[in-house]
């Protein structure tokens, strides 16, 4: 014990950012991802609940290759495009993007709005495409 607090009291901002980023692990398995769904539990959505996949990209990069019947509302102008999902507050609505990051402050954006079944899609179509499932030019 007394090892611990003379290591402790050397190396005092070790022991802290060690302490801080411990935190923010556990902060992250008990909060973080609540609204994320991993590409099986996106089919599974899509499937059984009729979920609306919003692609957040840009349109050349939806052209390029998209989840089957998604829409593109790019992120530069998701806040002023929001009204478009009004018809769909009752569905699961999963947003995707490139790798999962943009996606993220477009459900931020919906929750706040006052969309309750909104999710991100974990690792973004990049995801998708490494779990093998289908995506297809074709605009809705």
């Amino acid at each position: 014990m007394q090892q611990l607090i003379e290591f402790t009291m050397n190396h005092w901002i070790l022991v802290l950012t060690f302490v801080v980023v411990a935190g923010f692990l556990i902060f992250n398995l008990l909060v973080g991802d609540k609204n994320a769904v991993d590409p099986v539990a996106a089919t599974e959505l899509i499937n059984h609940q009729d979920a609306v996949v919003v692609d957040v990209r840009p349109a050349a990069d939806f052209n390029k290759g998209h989840i089957i019947n998604a829409i593109s509302i790019p992120s530069n102008g998701f806040a002023n495009q929001i009204g478009v999902l009004n018809k769909y507050k009752e569905k699961p609505i999963i947003i995707s993007c490139r790798s999962g990051a943009q996606s993220s402050a477009a459900t931020a954006q919906l929750k706040k709005a006052g969309f309750e079944q909104v999710y991100n899609l974990k690792g973004g179509i990049l995801a998708w495409q490494s779990a093998n499932l289908p995506i297809t030019r074709k605009s809705k």
